[in-house]
């Protein structure tokens, strides 16, 4: 009989009190929690409200410039970077509180949906609903609102890089006056002298005012410090880095070509420092104008162009270097520098023009004049660089048959083109220029100048991480024609595309603008691949891969050999690791990256049927060779037969099983065979096994007798188990003698072939000793009608006898001859 206990009831009722106490509590808090929240959204409301304020005006500004259509390139290129601005913030915005609002979805969904039928629902379900959505709305309208101005700023972004493109093509395309116009020389003249005399006019001005005589005498002192340093800097700064070289030289590295690389290099910065340094010592005394200040401005990079040119033909036509980049006849080395120096010259001639367009505003007749004649020099000098024999040195080991000189052979043809084809621009560009397409002639002739430099700073830097790798390691020059010189030009290469494109006319935006997709990303379905995510996939799963490598080598030598585990068992086990690890660090670097991979299950099932028929065989090695690991039926070190083919199991993998045949070749035999097929496992289990060692004797031997010896010679060999003994057997009468065979265990089979060689020597002897005949094969052949052979005997020798006759017979006319002969000796 089962009593109720005192206070049951009470009890009873005071526990859904207590958890309705609860819930009213917990939702009391989140409401609270909630309110805060609201409270602190209202704040920052305020601040994104007037950030979203400035995006409509300046996306109103960007549609209104768009559709007119009237400012200036450089005014876009303004609007674009602030579209840019908005475009980043907005994509930031868009990417916030995501996992916030998975919990709330999670959470709405946990509740459940609400009654569809209209009826009633516990209020505090309804509350907690209620809030749950408000709290879900509130977070989604901002991600709303962001991808809306995000899409709006990149559609506008769009349409401005198209409007550029459109003005620079057709700048490009457009034909201007001709530069072979007499007429128009004479404009060119007068500009030029227009703009000299402003210049002087200007500059004697400024020094004879009163102000700048005071400024400089007051800042004499730094002014003459700066000339003496800038002097020196210009005038001593390669003596001082040739001396600076001699001390390095004595870290080591002498005659590796690395301190000779760093000394050209400070030949260059000393000069460009000293250039600087005149620069601001200009500046300071303030005796130029505007126009004289702004060109002054780009001293300092006309003076880089001339020494970076400088340093590169010292780099690639220098005598003392023991590996040359460029093949020149050696009397023509100081011609081919002077050509690069001249190209370096039409280079700053050039900008000189361009920065005296922008200051003078000149005329497209102008322009054409100053600009024709540095055309037609930059081709002829890229002519007679071309004449010259320039050729990289890869060309030159084309033939080779080694390796590194088919790699080298591959880059060359890929520089020779490059180089060809910037030739056979120097061609077009003067008739282009010369008919009024300057722009286009300019964007060829000159890019390509500053392509083929790019290409050179790309090869010597090569050389340079090749003679700095050759030192560090100890190898020398023989690195320059290893993996790693690939390597290092591949990755040089790559990295000077983004320069090749700014020169051939790409802008930096967009290069951002591609920069910015890639990183991006791209969407496949639900499932969005970027390149951070692939980092993290590759840095997570190299991570994993390396522990199972790890694990593998420690149960393989460290835990394994310590078992009673066979040698097949450890390799089953550690191979099994192996893959398991590799699964699992697959997991975790997809799990850890964030891909979705439900939404690519349709794709890859539709995929799979045609991969399962295509990969059928490859498939179904995979399997055979988890049967084979996990069942054992053959090990590692197993002596096995398997279609005709005998020997030793080295490895079992997943797709095959690589045996080592008796004559110590390796045979790669498909796991599929080994699971399908019969086969002969000579060591599974243990190495017992029996040997078989025929042997037949003379007719009239004894058989006990050689039964006695037989066993004796199988009972006395070491190899032998005596448990079960050894047999010999009488197996029949032969054709030619009575045969015998000796059947044996032996404690290992592996040694089958020399205990057979043992006991057929010892046979030989005992036999030998005993006065036993081991027979071999003989036939007695019977003629039935030897008479026959006879005849034939007899006809065949008349028949040589007459042939004998008719060959030893003298000729008629010898014999005539010799008669006549005869008869005039007699005569005489």
């Amino acid at each position: 009989m089962i009593r109720s206990l005192p206070g049951s009831s009470a009890i009873g009722t005071a526990v859904p009190d207590l958890g309705l106490r609860f819930f009213r509590f917990w939702c009391f808090t989140f409401f609270l929690i909630l309110s805060l929240t609201v409270s602190a959204l209202a704040q920052t409301g305020d601040r994104n409200s007037d950030y979203y304020q400035g995006w409509l005006k300046t996306a109103l500004r960007a549609e209104e410039a768009i559709d007119a259509s009237r400012a200036s390139s450089a005014a876009f290129e303004v609007l674009r970077k602030d579209l840019v601005d908005y475009r980043q913030a907005f994509q930031r915005a868009s990417s916030e509180n995501v996992q916030r609002i998975t919990t709330l979805e999670g959470q709405l969904q946990a509740l459940g949906e609400a009654p569809a039928d209209g009826s009633d629902e516990p209020v505090d379900i309804a509350s907690l609903r209620n809030a749950l959505t408000l709290q879900l709305n509130q977070l989604k309208v901002p991600h709303i609102v962001a991808d809306e101005a995000f899409r709006r700023a990149d559609g506008l972004i769009s349409e401005i890089d198209s409007i550029i493109r459109e003005r620079r093509t057709k700048r490009l395309l457009e034909r201007g006056p001709t530069p072979l116009n007499p007429n128009s020389w004479q404009a060119a003249l007068a500009a030029i002298s227009k703009t000299w005399l402003a210049l002087w006019y200007e500059t004697e001005t400024q020094v004879r005012n009163g102000t700048t005589i005071q400024q400089t005498m007051n800042d004499l002192p730094g002014i003459l410090v700066f000339l003496i340093l800038g002097a020196l800097l210009l005038l001593r700064g390669r003596h001082w880095a040739r001396r600076l070289g001699d001390r390095l030289r004595a870290f080591g590295g002498r005659g590796t070509g690395v301190w000779s690389f760093v000394i050209s290099l400070l030949q260059v910065i000393l000069p460009l420092a000293g250039v600087i340094v005149l620069v601001i010592t200009v500046e300071l005394t303030g005796i130029l104008s505007i126009r004289g200040s702004l060109i002054l401005e780009h001293l300092p990079g006309w003076a880089f162009i001339l020494l970076s040119f400088h340093w590169l033909g010292e780099q690639l036509l220098a005598a003392r270097r023991e590996r040359d980049l460029i093949e020149v006849e050696a009397g023509r080395r100081r011609e081919a520098r002077l050509m690069i120096d001249l190209l370096a010259l039409v280079l700053v001639l050039q900008d000189v023009i361009r920065q005296f367009g922008l200051l003078e505003n000149i005329s497209a007749e102008v322009n054409a004049v100053l600009s024709f004649p540095l055309i037609l020099a930059a081709a002829l000098v890229l002519l007679r660089l071309n004449r010259l024999g320039l050729r990289q040195v890869g060309a030159a080991r084309e033939d080779e048959g080694d390796g590194e000189g088919r790699i080298a052979a591959g880059a060359s043809r890929i520089v020779s083109f490059i180089r060809r084809s910037a030739y056979l621009l120097s061609f077009a560009a003067p008739p282009l220029a010369a008919i009024g397409y300057v722009n286009a002639a300019e964007a060829m002739i000159y890019p390509a100048i500053d392509t083929l430099f790019l290409m050179a700073v790309v090869a010597i830097l090569q050389r340079f991480f090749g003679d700095l790798f050759g030192w560090l390691s100890g190898r020398g020059q023989s690195v320059h024609d290893s993996l790693f010189s690939v390597g290092t030009g591949f990755v040089l290469a790559l990295l000077s595309v983004p320069m090749l494109a700014l020169i051939w006319g790409a802008r930096t935006a967009d290069l951002t603008e591609l920069w910015a997709k890639f990183l991006d990303g791209f969407q496949i379905g639900e499932t969005k691949i970027s390149p951070s995510i692939f980092l993290s996939f590759v840095v997570v799963f190299a991570i994993g891969y390396v522990l199972t490598r790890l694990v593998q080598s420690s149960l393989r030598n460290s835990l394994l050999p310590k078992t009673r585990i066979d040698a097949g068992g450890q390799n089953a086990i550690v191979s099994g690791t192996g893959y398991v690890g590799v699964f699992l660090a697959a997991l975790v670097a997809i799990s850890t990256a964030g891909l979705d991979l439900s939404s690519l299950a349709i794709v890859a099932g539709a995929l799979s049927v045609g991969i399962g028929f295509g990969l059928q065989t490859i498939v179904s090695n995979f399997v055979s060779g988890i049967i084979l690991l996990v069942e054992r039926p053959i090990s590692k070190g197993d002596w096995i037969e398997v279609g005709g083919l005998m020997g030793y199991v080295r490895d079992i993998s997943v797709r095959s099983t690589r045996i080592e045949t008796f004559d110590r070749s390796d045979v790669i035999v498909p796991n599929s065979d080994l699971i399908t097929g019969t086969v002969t496992n000579y060591t599974r289990g243990n190495t017992v096994g029996r040997v078989i060692v025929p042997v037949g004797v003379a007719y009239g031997t004894d058989p006990r007798r050689v039964e006695g010896i037989l066993s004796e010679i199988a009972q006395a060999h070491p190899m032998v188990l005596m448990n079960p003994a050894p047999s010999v057997v009488f197996q029949g009468f032969g054709a030619d003698s009575l045969d015998f065979e000796i059947r044996a265990i032996l404690r290992d089979v592996n040694w089958v072939l020399s205990v057979k060689s043992d006991m057929n020597y010892e046979i030989a002897r005992r036999f030998e000793e005993e006065g036993i005949e081991i027979p071999f094969a003989q036939r007695d052949i019977w003629i039935r009608n030897p008479e026959s052979l006879t005849a034939g005997a007899t006809r065949n020798a008349a028949t040589e006898m007459t042939k004998t006759l008719e060959t030893t017979k003298p000729d008629l006319t010898d014999l005539q001859d010799g008669e006549a002969e005869g008869d005039g000796d007699a005569d005489r």
